[in-house]
C-alpha cells in the first residue's frame, strides 16, 4: 500500500528493547507518522539511519549522548532536513544544551503522553522546536548569557557594525577585493562600496583594511 506524502518517516535510537518498543507501538497507532527503522546504539548506526532516510530521528539520549559521539553532526550532514528530538529522564540542563549545540530541534520527557510524544514528532517536521517550559528558560538565559560574550556582539556594541558590515570585514580579512565580496553575496559592487563607506566613517578608520586590523586587535577576527 503507497503511504500518504504526508506520513512522517521516524527512526527509534534507543539501547532499551523495550523503549523502542513501546514508542514503535504508540507511534504505529498514528495514521500520519510511519516508524522507519529502530536500533540500538552501535559503530553502524549512523548507515542504518541513512538508510531508513527517515524525517525525524527519535533518540533516547541516556545512557549515551549522541553529542559525545558525534551523531548528529554527521546525520544532519547527510540528512540535512533531519529533525532530532531527545527523549530523556529529566530536564538535564547540560544534556539538553549541548544536544541542541549539535543540531537537536526537540527534547521529550520519558512519562510523556502518546499524545504528546506524536505531537512533538509533528511539530518538529514543521519547523517548531519542543522542550519542557524548564528548558525553554534555560536556553533563553544560555543565549542571553553567550550573545555578550560573542564577538559580532562586541563588534555590535563598540564599533556599531551591523551583520553586513561584520561579514565584509571578515572577508575584508580573507583578502577580497570589494568586485569579489560582490560577486560572492550576489550583489552589485556600488552596493558593497557603500557598505564599506559606511563602515569606515563608523570606526574613523582610513581605509577598509584599517578596520579588520582594528577587529583583529581585539580578538575580533582571527
Amino acid at each position: 500500500m503507497l503511504l500518504a506524502v504526508s506520513t512522517i518517516r521516524v527512526f527509534l535510537l534507543a539501547e532499551n528493547r523495550l523503549l523502542r518498543e513501546a514508542l514503535a507501538r504508540i507511534l504505529s497507532k498514528k495514521n500520519d507518522i510511519r516508524v522507519v527503522g529502530s536500533a540500538p546504539f552501535s559503530p553502524q548506526v549512523v548507515d542504518d539511519i541513512v538508510g531508513a532516510a527517515p524525517d525525524v530521528l527519535l533518540f533516547d539520549c541516556m545512557p549515551f549522548t549522541l553529542c559525545e559521539l558525534g551523531v548528529i553532526p554527521e546525520l544532519r550532514r547527510v540528512i540535512p532536513e533531519l529533525k532530532v528530538v531527545m527523549i530523556g529522564m529529566e530536564c538535564d540542563r547540560e544534556m539538553f544544551l549541548r544536544a541542541v549545540r549539535e543540531g537537536a530541534v526537540g527534547y521529550v520527557l520519558k512519562d510523556a503522553s502518546a499524545l504528546e510524544v506524536a505531537a512533538a514528532v509533528r511539530s518538529v517536521v514543521v519547523e517548531e522546536a519542543v522542550c519542557p517550559p524548564a528548558l525553554c528558560l534555560t536556553l533563553f538565559e544560555y543565549f542571553a548569557q553567550q550573545s555578550r560574550s560573542l564577538p559580532n556582539y562586541q563588534i555590535k556594541q563598540q564599533l556599531g557594525l551591523t551583520r553586513r558590515e561584520q561579514q565584509l570585514v571578515q572577508m575584508i580579512g580573507r583578502g577580497l577585493t570589494n568586485k569579489e565580496i560582490a560577486q560572492e553575496l550576489n550583489v552589485a559592487e556600488q552596493t558593497i562600496k557603500n557598505h564599506v563607506h559606511r563602515m569606515l566613517r563608523k570606526v574613523g578608520a582610513n581605509d577598509r583594511l584599517a578596520v579588520v586590523e582594528l577587529c583583529r586587535n581585539q580578538g575580533w577576527v582571527s
